[in-house]
């Protein structure tokens, strides 16, 4: 009797094997000869353009089908003018991810509690997650020779920095600062991407950034710290960077001024977990999420590419897509009256 309970069971598994090689068939046969496209929603150099030109170049070989892979960047409104490309024009067939700024995930959430007046044009609860390089820590750091040496001193006098447009981690996080901590940080906003605002930091056009990756930061301007010319005088997440806890850098959640306001900058900061992430529209088809998600895994696991991180000074702590999907969607169900408070307190208002 234990024979006949074994064979349905074999059977299954065999069904199930079948099913798996015809669907990763089906996979490769659609992609063979095709091109991805990865649309980075920020300027080229910068953080989120390293980490997706990396993945082009080792993530081909993990996909059936071995299809080509290239990049190419639409900056513009805190990446939410690629996320709108991504859900409105670009083919949605695989062919197509967005290297997405983490923040337009709690963009899509203060948005969707505009109820029908949507500012944006795209609706980010319906993206498909494939999974992200790393989680993200982000900074405040300032020029060693500004007047602002702590974050303690950022309380007590103005501390000028460069940004970009709402909607992105440079602008947003330090005006969250102001409100959540009273802190009187001034912005000179408009620089395109983390990168024009570190050539700005060289040129003393400004004192400092806040919202900038701690990845990007090694990335970009290795030397920085080693050479002293700069300062990291807070960590703008709610549980810190291992490397940066070392350095006795304080947590700016440490400063929040209420208990609630500590939890407005939690759920915000939850945002880093996303990190690098890469999304795509929803109605691709389930077996090409499913291949596209394993071979994202597997790229990041890639000797290859593993090798060419440390060479640049990248972090690698991949986020599977589902677990993103999963994150994604409780974010999106924080209750609306907290959302509204959210949104107030990522309002700049100049000290």
């Amino acid at each position: 009797m234990l024979l006949h309970a074994v064979f349905p069971v074999a059977a299954i598994i065999v069904a199930l094997a079948a099913s798996s090689a015809s669907a990763q068939d089906t996979v490769a046969q659609f992609y063979k000869g095709r091109q991805i496209t990865v649309i980075v929603g920020s300027s080229a150099g910068g953080g989120y353009d390293i980490y997706a030109r990396l993945l082009a170049r080792h993530m081909p070989k993990h996909i059936p089908g071995n299809p080509g892979m290239v990049v190419t960047n639409m900056p513009g409104a805190g990446s939410n003018a690629a996320a709108a490309h991504i859900f409105n024009v670009a083919p949605k067939d695989g062919t197509f991810i967005g290297a997405l700024q983490n923040s337009a995930v709690m963009d899509a959430l203060l948005d969707a509690s505009l109820g029908n007046a949507r500012r944006l044009r795209h609706d980010a609860t319906k993206f498909i997650h494939i999974g992200s390089a790393t989680t993200d820590h982000y900074v405040c750091i300032t020029r060693a020779d500004a007047p602002v040496k702590t974050y303690k001193d950022a309380l007590k006098q103005e501390f000028l920095i460069g940004s970009s447009q709402t909607g992105t981690s440079t602008r947003d996080f330090p005006a969250m600062l102001n409100n959540m901590t009273g802190a009187k940080i001034r912005q000179v906003s408009g620089y395109p991407g983390t990168r024009e605002i570190t050539l700005a930091i060289e040129k003393n056009e400004v004192q400092g950034l806040c919202g900038f990756s701690w990845s990007s930061l090694n990335a970009q301007k290795p030397d920085w710290i080693k050479s002293g010319f700069i300062r990291v005088i807070v960590q703008e997440h709610d549980k810190g960077n291992p490397d940066i806890n070392k350095m006795g850098v304080p947590l700016a959640v440490d400063f929040a001024t209420s208990p609630e306001n500590r939890k407005i900058m939690e759920l915000v900061y939850s945002s880093e977990t996303f990190g690098r992430p890469y999304m795509m529209a929803p109605d691709v088809p389930a077996e090409r999420v499913a291949a596209l998600r394993k071979a994202f895994l597997e790229t990041m696991q890639d000797k290859e590419l593993l090798a060419d991180t440390q060479r640049i000074g990248l972090a690698i702590d991949p986020i599977s897509g589902e677990e993103l999907q999963t994150l994604a969607a409780n974010i999106f169900a924080t209750p609306a009256p907290f959302v509204e408070k959210v949104k107030e307190a990522l309002i700049y208002r100049a000290p």
